[in-house]
């Protein structure tokens, strides 16, 4: 039986490579957070756009404080799988921050407009003169979708070597703030040209594509923590490989139930109903996908039918 303290030698480098990620992605946002609170203004727009980037926090450093716990929590006797699942206790938790922060902002943006509620973009004084705000909103904007977007692109082959769905969601929403940043431009522009209602709208759809990474994310890592069968990394649906293991499993002990788990990004399988081989198993022979893949298959367990069962046979 694997567990999370002795995987292979390369999915710990990849490890240790996307911790290395997720510091940089920290002080990227970080300074994205500080840009746009400086320029943020009355803009409901910029005010949301803000409100998320200060979430993109939430994603790395739950993924840095899982990994760090998952490689030094070992087996013991209170906790005999170690931390293997602390990596989906932290993708529940930036799930429902989202989910929650995201209706809030919705509903937020929503009643400003039901308020018609006109935000004013004022002008600044900068090196003595007279600027603008909505130019550095603007700029602000613009400087907000580079790291993402070169981060999220380096995140998503590592979150997919490591089946690590915390990454992988922050990998997606860094590149997705494309998103963010064209409706935050659009409603700035809005506003310059007397838009009331720009400024809102922008906000609102913002707020819904949050609410859509929350919701996805918060079904996958729900679906983890109740022992659900293993979960593809972009989406509530079933894990590919999971899919293709339990064919392999339910063909090799026809008559047997087939029963799939995940804790954390390894995959644990039980055989119901038969009394399984003799011999050392081979965890190769069962595991239907590409060998550098076989490391997710940690355990393999049967479980004997009852002689009660038999005997009602």
């Amino acid at each position: 039986m694997t567990s999370a303290d002795d995987l292979p030698d390369e999915i710990i480098k990849t490890l240790r490579q996307a911790e290395r990620l997720e510091y940089w992605n920290i002080f990227w946002t970080v300074t994205i957070v500080a840009v746009m609170g400086l320029t943020m203004g009355q803009s409901q727009t910029m005010k949301t756009a803000w409100i998320e980037d200060t979430l993109g926090l939430v994603p790395p450093i739950a993924f840095l404080i899982a990994a760090r716990m998952e490689r030094q929590g070992h087996r013991s006797a209170r906790f005999p799988f170690g931390f293997e699942r602390v990596n989906g206790l932290g993708f529940f938790l930036a799930a429902v921050a989202l989910a929650a922060t995201g209706a809030l902002l919705l509903w937020d943006s929503v009643m400003t407009l039901a308020r018609a509620e006109h935000a004013t973009v004022a002008s600044v004084h900068v090196f003595g003169r007279d600027i603008w705000l909505g130019w550095l909103m603007l700029g602000a904007q613009v400087y907000s979708l580079i790291p993402p977007l070169i981060i999220g692109r380096r995140e998503l082959p590592l979150a997919e070597k490591l089946s690590d769905k915390l990454l992988h969601t922050d990998a997606l929403m860094n590149k997705a703030n494309w998103l963010t940043g064209a409706a935050g431009l659009a409603g700035i522009i809005g506003l310059g040209l007397g838009w009331w209602w720009a400024d809102s709208v922008a906000a609102a759809i913002i707020s819904l594509d949050i609410i859509s990474d929350g919701v996805k994310a918060l079904r996958s890592s729900t679906a983890e923590l109740i022992d659900g069968a293993p979960r593809a990394l972009s989406s509530p649906d079933l894990s590919p490989d999971a899919q293709a293991l339990g064919q392999r499993l339910a063909a090799r002990y026809p008559g047997a139930t087939v029963r799939l788990r995940e804790t954390g990004r390894l995959i644990r399988a039980e055989i119901h109903g038969h009394a399984g081989p003799q011999a050392p198993l081979d965890h190769a022979e069962h595991w239907p996908a590409e060998e550098e893949r076989l490391w997710r298959l940690a355990q393999l367990s049967f479980v004997p039918p009852r002689r009660e069962d038999q005997a009602r046979n």
